[in-house]
């Protein structure tokens, strides 16, 4: 679905070919703030048909002013965009203004500084993220498609549908591999399940060929224990949201994170979540809605679960606060009206 260029007000680079949580972001974000009204299109590899987009070819048009605006705003949301942008800008006379959005919770090396010191608006996903930068920036933190990722609604989201013993499920989603946490997760379900029957846990995720040996140990752990028909992994499902609906406790373990969405995936399914504090869980779980514990910290991990396996009645209050939580401050819709803003107030500066 190409674009007109002398329509185009925003231009959302995507550099990178295989899917990842910045491409998601695109994805999700350019059909609603195009509902809005604003005339955002994308350019690069390995986004969906059904966006609107330009050629490579269409950049050497960009010295001219979109038709309704004093200039166009090109977001980056990586290194080698904000670099593009700059080029664009500086050397080929580009009427531009930069956005850049970060995500990384680490102190960013000199030449990624270098280039966000030339950006005119700045977002951070957190306020961890933002911490990390030293120009003014605005907070804006991911939502959750509410629409998509809901309570229960039919007999294929009830515990029954996952074919698994018990009455409760817990669960954990993301790929296999010690980062994610994986691991903490396992040593959790080996050491409580036994003491509490009705529950069982599964975990959704690929596991890539690096890692092959990691799950392959966690699987002998679990048959150690005599607990194979109650600990499964599933591997890549064709749809994460209905075992999101299915499990009474979701558990996000990861030891470093860059924002991470399901818990809040999670509790949009009016599911009770504990997580680690890596990435940006802890800005988005309250006591009302499960747990924090530090990161990498197994034995935190295991009696922070422990009382919700003990009383599943805590994990429906969480679970139902936690909804009601993700609907009043992290729907997705909030996510494009803030960004929507930074760019109104960009065009509200002045012309370039």
């Amino acid at each position: 679905m190409p674009s007109s260029l002398t329509e185009i007000e925003v231009i959302a680079p995507n550099f990178k070919r295989k899917l990842s949580g910045v491409t998601s972001t695109i994805v999700q974000l350019i059909p609603l703030q195009r509902a809005k009204g604003l005339n955002i299109t994308t350019i690069g590899p390995g986004l969906p048909p059904s966006l609107p987009r330009i050629g490579w070819s269409s950049l050497l048009g960009l010295w001219s002013r979109p038709k309704h605006r004093p200039f166009r705003i090109w977001h980056a949301r990586r290194n080698n965009e904000m670099l593009a942008g700059i080029v664009l800008r500086w050397l080929c006379g580009s009427r531009l203004k930069l956005v850049f959005t970060s995500a990384a919770q680490r102190d960013h090396k000199p030449f990624t500084k270098w280039l966000i010191r030339r950006m005119d608006a700045v977002i951070a996903t957190s306020g961890r993220s933002g911490s990390f930068l030293k120009v003014p920036h605005r907070v804006i933190m991911h939502g959750v498609d509410t629409s998509l990722f809901h309570p229960p609604a039919n007999a294929d989201d009830r515990f029954e549908a996952s074919g698994l013993p018990g009455k409760y499920l817990v669960g954990c989603a993301g790929r296999i591999r010690p980062s994610k946490g994986t691991d903490l997760f396992v040593d959790a379900m080996i050491a409580l399940l036994p003491h509490y029957p009705d529950w069982s846990a599964v975990m959704t995720g690929r596991t890539t060929a690096e890692f092959a040996n990691f799950e392959a140990e966690l699987r002998s752990r679990i048959a150690a224990a005599g607990l194979q028909d109650r600990i499964k992994f599933l591997g890549e499902v064709p749809d994460v949201r209905p075992w999101y609906r299915r499990m009474t406790l979701y558990v996000a373990p990861s030891r470093n994170e860059g924002f991470g969405l399901t818990p809040l995936e999670a509790m949009a399914s009016q599911t009770a979540v504990i997580a680690s504090d890596a990435g940006a869980y802890a800005e988005m779980i309250t006591p009302e809605t499960g747990r924090v514990v530090p990161a990498g910290d197994g034995e935190a991990l295991r009696q922070a679960i422990e009382p919700y396996l003990a009383d599943p009645a805590k994990c429906l209050a969480a679970g139902q606060a936690g909804l009601a939580h993700v609907r009043a401050n992290f729907p997705l819709e909030k996510e494009a009206a803030q960004i929507l803003d930074v760019y109104e107030t960009l065009f509200a500066g002045g012309s370039r």
